[in-house]
């Protein structure tokens, strides 16, 4: 029974550090942390004792701190200013540069 709810306990907490991070230094300490944990958890529960969970720990720490760094988050979206407006009347000025006088839509 103890170790369904530590097994509980661990997956709660993984859940929440795998979605952190937005910077690759960010994401690789969540990686680190992450591959850390669960290779200690697995490396306990080999029944290998103490030194097994110090391996799978240092081993998955090293894993999770490569995965996290050479993943990377989608970009964000790009939003491009609005077309200008088209003309719907033109003048000519004093020197016969033309302009705008009247816009469609307006």
């Amino acid at each position: 029974m103890r170790k369904i709810f530590a097994a509980i306990v661990f997956l709660g907490v993984a859940a929440q550090l795998a979605g952190c991070g937005y910077t690759p230094q960010q994401r690789a300490t969540s990686g680190a942390a992450l591959g850390g944990a669960t290779g200690a958890a697995i490396g306990a529960t080999t029944g290998g004792g103490v030194g097994a969970a110090l391996a799978g720990g240092v081993l998955g720490a090293a894993t999770g701190a490569i995965i996290g760094a050479n993943t990377a988050p989608p970009p964000p979206p790009v939003y491009y200013p609005p077309p200008p407006p088209r003309c719907a009347r033109w003048g000519h000025d004093v020197y016969g540069n033309a302009y705008c006088i009247e816009y469609y839509g307006y």
